[in-house]
């Protein structure tokens, strides 16, 4: 089961298990009601117990602090959300590579290719037809350089867009995936910067 799935309060209890157990720390069942406000364990116990049905956390038989996650805490990546980038109309790059966010969000590295370095909350809708939609967490790499056809975070006149680039000896483009949107012609000359590639996305809710 993809996480993006999962019911809010299991998701919320997934972060929760994969925060303590990526700080090696394996919470109990009574640990887990109490973080969440159960009334008893046993409702800790099923919610639990579906995440390690999905395959997304493991439980060792026998152990009251038996749980831990598929692959160690090396499948988990710790990403901050940097600020907003724009599908769309560009958006001042004081709205994107900022101040990072107070708690970074835990996730399976194994979402991403290639491994991102930090995410941006997409505004507008020009990405549409490659499944970005306003709203989304996209996971970037860094990067000052990038092949023809990749997804693209770049700065454009100190303006933040993520769009797919299109490159030629003669001309640099950056592409929407909505007709409703014209693609950006990057002229000779002009304060242009690719910031990172496009690694796959979070939506929340």
């Amino acid at each position: 089961m993809d996480p993006i799935d999962l019911p809010p309060r299991r998701a919320e209890i997934l972060a929760y298990l994969r925060a303590e157990l990526a700080a090696g720390r394996a919470p109990s069942l009574a640990e887990i009601a109490e973080a969440f406000g159960f009334a008893s364990r046993n409702a800790a116990q099923k919610h639990v117990q579906a995440l390690v049905e999905a395959g997304l956390v493991e439980q060792a038989g026998g152990r009251s602090r038996g749980l831990r996650l598929p692959g160690g805490p090396a499948a988990l990546l710790a990403l901050p959300v940097l600020g907003r980038v724009a599908a769309g109309t560009p958006i001042g790059a004081d709205l994107g590579l900022g101040a990072e966010a107070a708690e970074p969000l835990w996730l399976d590295r194994r979402m991403f290719s290639p491994c991102p370095d930090y995410l941006l909350k997409v505004q507008g809708d020009s990405m549409v037809e490659d499944g970005i939609l306003d709203g989304d967490l996209v996971a970037v790499q860094r990067a000052a350089d990038a092949r023809d056809g990749q997804t693209v975070v770049a700065r454009i006149d100190g303006e933040l867009t993520i769009k797919r680039l299109q490159r030629s000896a003669r001309r640099l483009r950056l592409l929407p995936r909505n007709p409703a949107h014209a693609p950006i012609e990057v002229q000779r000359g002009q304060d242009f910067a690719i910031e990172g590639v496009y690694c796959g996305l979070v939506r929340l809710g």
